[in-house]
């Protein structure tokens, strides 16, 4: 079974985003070709379950992958951080072989 784990700073910001929002069952993570070096993540709302998704749930907070990236992700722990005046989720994954400078995209 594939593994994602969700901090409780990134918890308690997910469940604050969706509170605020009024609606909503989670987030749902996603990849995209992007960026100097070759992928990014993408993060938003999931007001649904597709047939072929994984759902982490950790505290009430539950992420939401689709099952054709699930092994790019397994055993990334999904963080919140707060540097200065800049919040933003930060994914520490051990799949990952290199990151582009700027920390926006990554290679597997």
């Amino acid at each position: 079974m594939p593994n994602i784990f969700i901090t409780s700073y990134a918890v308690n910001h997910i469940n604050c985003a969706i509170k605020n929002r009024g609606t909503g069952i989670g987030i749902r993570i996603s990849i995209k070709p992007s960026g100097c070096s070759g992928y990014s993540y993408n993060i938003d709302f999931a007001d649904y379950i597709n047939k072929y998704d994984y759902i982490f749930e950790q505290y009430g907070a539950k992420i939401i992958v689709d099952y054709n990236i699930i092994g790019i992700l397994d055993f990334t722990e999904l963080d919140y951080v707060i540097k200065g005046i800049t919040h933003s989720f930060k994914f520490n994954n051990p799949n990952i072989k290199d990151e582009c400078g700027c920390g926006e995209s990554f290679s597997i």
